[in-house]
């Protein structure tokens, strides 16, 4: 399989960044590490080795970014306002730096997945842009922020919680670039963000929104689900 490593100082971040790229062509698959995860924890998680016959195949190549969920949402020793401002500085280094480099495989379809705290990256990122992104795969993920920020909030936490922002997106615009999205919601019955999950599913049906919703059996908030369930949703069945 073809393997990058690939690490620079980060402008936006104000420090060094790492990456790993696998495959050379296809469609182009962001993934987000779990809470406060690294970039090489779906290499270490067996996550990497399901997609080899896709990525070796050409049907896909998957940038797997690292996180700064220690320097932003999960640092509670922070006042909220500092928080999310660390997290839309992410933000640029991912549209800034993260995407320049994925745009040398020219293949315009884009993918942000992730699984945890990391499918709440790739949908926020997904329903913020969706004029960059084609599918969005969000696997056990928990989508209201408040739950992480303890009930916090303010105007940029606000615009980074898809629980909160999609209630008032009336922009025709905005709804309709949402509605070409391929939003694949996976989550067990029995884990604790179900409810959350239905609740979103429940906010996208309301703009008319389509999406697909899939509720497997069991807890399933570990990686041996994930790898199962990645292995579906990239493979387009929803």
């Amino acid at each position: 399989m073809h393997r990058e490593y690939h690490q620079w100082f980060s402008p936006s971040l104000g420090r060094p960044m790492e990456l790993l790229r696998f495959g050379s062509a296809g469609a182009r698959v962001l993934v987000f590490p779990t809470s406060m995860g690294r970039f090489y924890e779906w290499e270490d998680r067996g996550m990497i080795a399901a997609l080899a016959d896709q990525i070796d195949s050409g049907a896909i190549q998957v940038i797997c970014v690292d996180s700064v969920d220690a320097e932003s949402w999960y640092a509670k020793w922070r006042p909220i306002r500092e928080r999310a401002a660390r997290h839309e500085q992410y933000e640029r280094y991912l549209i800034d730096e993260v995407l320049p480099l994925s745009r040398q495989n020219s293949n315009p379809y884009f993918i942000a997945a992730g699984a945890s705290f990391g499918a709440y990256h790739a949908v926020n990122f997904a329903f913020r842009h969706p004029e960059l992104v084609g599918r969005a795969i969000g696997l056990s993920g928990l989508y209201d922020l408040k739950e992480i920020t303890g009930g916090l909030s303010d105007d940029t936490v606000y615009f980074n919680n898809p629980c909160d922002f999609l209630v008032h997106e009336h922009d025709e615009g905005r709804l309709s670039a949402l509605r070409r999205l391929d939003t694949i919601l996976a989550v067990g019955r029995d884990d604790a963000a179900r409810r959350n999950n239905e609740y979103l599913s429940a906010l996208l049906g309301a703009k008319h929104i389509p999406h697909a919703l899939r509720i497997w059996d069991g807890w399933c908030h570990d990686w041996p689900y994930w790898v199962e369930m990645i292995r579906r949703y990239l493979g387009g069945n929803a």
